[in-house]
């Protein structure tokens, strides 16, 4: 990659663009806006796509700094939704640990227009759902913990509280993800001595812990696995959103209803993704014309694979790093055995331009990638696609410093 952000693919120079990123406050590997912002102008990234869970108050603050930095900034969120056919069929689709669980995204979104009723009883539904869930989870955990000998006196709102601060954010723009509560408690046991820290993790545990007890992100890691997920002490039942009612939530908001693709991040491959040809077909029946990809959890022949039988189907597939971790990553996608193919990168880049256009001509009162029914727009789809393409383009390579 050339100190400008740009890589060079099949002769052709393509801008370092990224279409899923989470920022604080959801559970980040940044610390604020500004440090994701800064990392991504530092490393040449030319657009960068907002994807957060729950609550969306901080993407003016997104907005403003990535205009500043010469970044385009594309607004995204993530829904955890459930089906409830293929529940019922026991069909794993990418939540590998529960059946008719479907994470699925909305790109191009207009986060700043007014709701309508549909949309704000949904978005409501979202966010009360989570704080429920989160504020019975703290409460669980900080009980359990005091019964083994740690009183580490938390709350729901104690640890929003925090996680504003860290952020430079309002409480109030806070719905804690189970990242964040495990992260919570870590701290709280790194007040105890490594003695202490084992002694109480073995009573909450029933067994010693497996982790380097001073090593924070395995700690919260063990945590999550061990005290919050199913059959745990900590384990509160999310409240997925009915798919209906994500897809429908994506098109008031103007955006493009998209699936997140774990493919090889798991092994086996989840049922719902296997054959990757299968997977398309399915997505295209759904209403679905555009699909993601993690590359960092996939390996290149399989991002290769999948991108293949997306474009194949017509649908535009882009790549993101989530950095929804402690870990940071750069910006830049990659594979867990090195870097994108060309063929890909090419695929992410368009994708992300078709994106940026949707964005800029709905916001327009224009027809962007597909239309209110979820349809992509057009008498001819691939010129239609090729059109955004451009205007994207044009879009992003204009804002470049």
């Amino acid at each position: 990659m050339t100190d400008s952000g740009v890589r060079e693919a099949a002769g052709v120079a393509i801008p370092l663009v990224n279409t899923h990123v989470h920022f604080p406050p959801n559970f980040s590997a940044f610390t604020t806006v500004a440090d994701a912002v800064g990392t991504a102008a530092a490393e040449g990234a030319r657009a960068v796509g907002i994807s957060n869970f729950f609550d969306q108050q901080v993407y003016a603050a997104f907005r403003d700094q990535a205009a500043a930095a010469g970044i385009v900034a594309l607004y995204g969120l993530e829904f955890i939704t459930l089906d409830d056919e293929l529940a019922a069929a026991g069909i794993r689709v990418n939540d590998p640990a529960n059946p008719g669980r479907m994470y699925l995204c909305g790109k191009g979104i207009a986060p700043f227009k007014q709701k309508s009723a549909t949309a704000e009883r949904i978005a409501t539904q979202i966010r009360s759902g989570n704080d429920e869930r989160a504020t019975a989870m703290v409460a669980r955990l900080a009980d359990w913990f005091l019964s083994c000998g740690l009183d580490t006196g938390l709350t729901a709102d104690v640890i929003a509280y925090e996680v504003a601060v860290a952020a430079e954010v309002p409480s109030e723009w806070v719905s804690l993800q189970e990242r964040h509560i495990a992260q919570a408690f870590q701290r709280a046991l790194f007040t105890l001595s490594t003695e202490e820290r084992a002694a109480v993790l073995e009573r909450a545990y029933g067994s010693a812990s497996g982790v380097a007890l001073d090593d924070a992100a395995a700690l919260q890691g063990e945590i999550r696995s061990r005290l919050i997920k199913v059959g745990t002490p900590g384990y509160v039942a999310e409240v997925p959103l009915n798919f209906a009612d994500a897809y429908s939530y994506v098109l008031e908001m103007d955006g493009i209803p998209t699936y997140p693709t774990l493919a090889d991040g798991v092994s086996p491959v989840c049922p719902f993704e296997d054959p990757a040809q299968d997977l398309a077909a399915q997505l295209v029946a759904r209403g679905i014309h555009a699909a993601e990809l993690i590359p960092i959890r996939n390996t290149v022949a399989c991002v290769d694979a999948y991108v293949r039988a997306f474009t194949d189907a017509g649908i535009v597939v882009m790549g993101g790093t989530e950095h929804n971790t402690p870990d940071r990553i750069p910006i830049e996608v990659s594979c867990t055995d090195g870097p994108v193919s060309d063929y890909a990168r090419q695929a992410f880049w368009e994708a992300t331009c078709v994106v940026a256009a949707h964005q800029h001509l709905v916001a327009a009162g224009q027809p962007g990638y597909v239309d209110a029914t979820g349809a992509r727009t057009g008498d001819d789809p691939d010129a239609r696609r090729a059109e955004l393409i451009a205007i994207g383009a044009a879009l992003i390579t204009t804002e470049e410093k």
